[in-house]
């Protein structure tokens, strides 16, 4: 059925299942299908709610200067892509290993009947490939991370305990989305999602700066992170 509106939260969801297991849309580099989607939508996803999406979107993001030269048809829509596509590996976690093989067929078929001038030109094509995703740098590992904030009572100023904490800067942090959730006896905790970058941010030393905050925090809890 190949991948819905990118404008609604149904083809945002299809999108977010699809990229779990991927990196590219189609295939084991980037592509005209990773063009087209990532021209489909109108900007990141929310990495609260598309975090798979919102990384392969990031990911996609550094090929910009790229885009009309990435392999594929540019013509293709992007709904011709994803779910029950044909052309795009189930699961590529469980494909062949044969990362050059991969790459041989972004150029062009290795037929025996294929002339000398262009297999030629095919390595040639390969060749600069290689050379080009070798030199690209590794995208620096990522994490996102929801922290419950938890107050002393339930005369505690949120509003000021959510401004302070928000104040906290750290190269390779990105505040997200919160919300208060229901404690007992009247006192709610604060639940704030972020991402860190994993060599710049330290989780402890971040809730440590929090709790820092004594007037308003009581402790800080991991209550959930997972890799981007």
């Amino acid at each position: 059925m190949g991948f819905l509106d990118f404008l609604t939260d149904a083809g945002l969801s299809t999108l977010e299942n699809w990229v779990i297991t991927r990196s590219y849309i189609s295939g084991y580099g980037p592509s005209q299908a990773d063009v087209v989607s990532f021209k489909a939508l109108k900007g990141p996803p929310k990495v609260e709610k598309y975090p798979h999406a919102w990384r392969w979107y990031k990911h996609i993001a550094s090929y910009q200067p790229e885009f009309a030269s990435l392999p594929g048809d540019p013509s293709k829509a992007y709904t011709t892509y994803g779910p029950e596509a044909s052309e795009v590996t189930i699961n590529p976690k469980n494909a062949p290993a044969a990362d050059d093989e991969e790459d041989d067929d972004l150029f062009g078929s290795d037929d025996e009947s294929e002339d000398e001038e262009s297999k030629k030109k095919r390595e040639e094509n390969l060749a600069a490939y290689k050379k080009k995703k070798e030199g690209k740098a590794k995208p620096a590992a990522k994490s996102i991370v929801t922290l419950d904030v938890k107050p002393w009572d339930d005369e505690t100023d949120m509003k000021e305990l959510e401004s302070n904490m928000r104040e906290i800067e750290m190269d390779g942090l990105t505040w997200g989305a919160s919300k208060l959730v229901p404690l007992a006896f009247g006192i709610k905790k604060l639940q704030v999602n972020l991402v860190v970058e994993d060599e710049k941010v330290s989780i402890d030393d971040l809730q440590a700066q929090i709790e820092g905050d004594e007037d308003h925090v009581q402790s800080t809890d991991v209550a959930a992170m997972q890799k981007l």
